[in-house]
């Protein structure tokens, strides 16, 4: 295992705070860091995370942050959502997440990956899925076959038969859409983002109307027992077509955001898939989910989920020109204008 360059002149803990993030950025994107053999690191960096891609590994680091919905703002809270993550994402891809391993110092102060030193950080370590069958990537090339969305959906299917029911009322049910998309509505309608009101205001009308006019078609989810604790995050970048699909990247951090109906998860991934240009790909995951469970959700409260997903990432996109510097924006106000003329879309059939 190499050892760091970066060292601390003070061996008392409360002048040696340990080492800045930029140091162990720094340190795992260096090959030689690493205690197998290593040739390259692709450096990839999320809102929560930042990601070491090696030759035939992976490592993902916790950023020190803290937001309304999560908090790793200590080495004590990183350390157990990393162990959520094993633990949750295992169920999808058991083969892929190997374990939680620590950032250590030495006694000289010095960086070692998977050391026997103080722990200073730890990481998810990972196997490196082949990039050119996520699903992502196989949209982009227009190399998705029906057999392929077949074999997902099956594979979804039966994790969602073998999840046991979460309990919740109907009435609860429902309270949380209609808390969510209020405040959807009112956060896209910020002025800094110059979005039409008018628009937004048809999209959430239409949203809120389908709930309050026809609730049966969501406390009949919840009384034949569909909501189970899922993956939360099924969107095409997260989904390897290999000979035995595999799904990575459930959203750990949450549990209340992870208790979702499995019609509710699957219609976010057809969305997802129409957004990247393949929008063949939803009928056919439902057609598979419908043979091998029975369920057969209506068309209408799957393209409220569709529309209420495609708000949420309108939200989520038109967040990051808060985030990023102006030269960015035009990519961000981009991607949330395609997911608002979805939800519109989507709208139009509730």
């Amino acid at each position: 295992m190499r050892k760091s360059l970066y060292s601390h002149k003070s061996n008392d803990p409360a002048l040696n705070p340990g080492p800045s993030l930029e140091a162990k950025v720094c340190f795992l994107g260096t090959p030689d860091s690493y205690p197998q053999h290593v040739t390259n690191v692709d450096i990839q960096e999320t809102h929560m995370s930042w990601v070491f891609l090696t030759d035939d590994l992976v490592y993902k680091m916790k950023k020190p942050v803290r937001y309304r919905f999560l908090d790793f703002s200590t080495l004590a809270a990183r350390h157990q959502d990393c162990l959520q993550e094993i633990r949750l994402n295992r169920r999808l891809a058991p083969n892929v997440y190997l374990g939680v391993v620590p950032l250590t110092q030495d006694e000289h102060q010095q960086l070692v990956l998977e050391g026997n030193g103080t722990p200073v950080e730890w990481l998810v370590k990972m196997l490196r899925l082949p990039a050119e069958r996520m699903l992502d990537r196989l949209i982009q090339r227009q190399a998705v076959s029906e057999s392929d969305v077949r074999s997902l959906s099956a594979r979804l299917a039966d994790f969602y038969q073998r999840a046991p029911a979460e309990p919740m009322t109907p009435e609860e049910y429902r309270r949380q859409f209609l808390r969510d998309i209020r405040t959807n509505h009112e956060e896209l309608l910020d002025h800094d983002y110059s979005l039409s009101a008018e628009r937004l205001k048809r999209i959430t009308e239409a949203q809120l109307a389908l709930i309050n006019g026809q609730p049966k078609l969501f406390d009949q989810r919840i009384e034949e027992k569909h909501i189970i604790e899922a993956h939360g995050d099924l969107r095409p970048e997260h989904i390897c077509l290999t000979d035995e699909p595999v799904f990575i990247d459930c959203l750990e951090f949450n549990r209340k955001l992870r208790i979702l109906d499995p019609a509710h998860e699957l219609a976010y991934l057809d969305m997802e898939c129409e957004f990247a240009g393949a929008a063949f790909i939803g009928p056919h995951l439902f057609k598979t989910y419908r043979q091998k469970t029975g369920d057969r959700p209506a068309d209408t409260l799957l393209n409220f989920y569709k529309a209420y997903r495609a708000i949420l990432r309108a939200k989520l996109s038109i967040w990051h020109i808060k985030d990023h510097d102006a030269d960015q924006h035009s990519k961000w106000i981009k991607r949330t204008m395609a997911y608002l003329r979805l939800a519109e879309k989507y709208s139009a059939f509730l």
